[in-house]
């Protein structure tokens, strides 16, 4: 296995009402209410506001996810994040070739 993919960090994104998606990323991006952050396996722990915008998700095979979501919130503590919003929905799925 390729050193960049032995790190992982586990995934699970909630709206109130219903779970979005959850799985395995080796990159999230967040819109926060500071900007655009981005979150690697093994950073440090964060507890941050979000604005409307999208998350992207990259999992280990680098396909990417696109979710449309609400303010809400971002947890991240030993490589588990989570993202719970209001609202939030799949909006694109692609391959990891730009």
């Amino acid at each position: 296995m390729p050193a960049a993919e032995k790190t992982v960090m586990r995934v699970n994104i909630v709206a109130a009402d219903h779970p979005v998606w959850a799985g395995k990323a080796k990159v999230v991006t967040i819109p926060a209410s500071e900007g655009s952050m981005g979150i690697l396996p093994d950073h440090e722990p964060v507890l941050t506001v979000i604005k409307q915008g999208t998350v992207s998700v990259t999992d280990p095979e680098g396909e990417r996810h696109s979710f449309e979501v609400s303010d809400g919130f971002i947890s991240f503590d030993s490589n588990n994040l989570t993202v719970a919003v209001e609202r939030g929905h799949d909006v694109v799925r692609t391959e990891g070739s730009d």
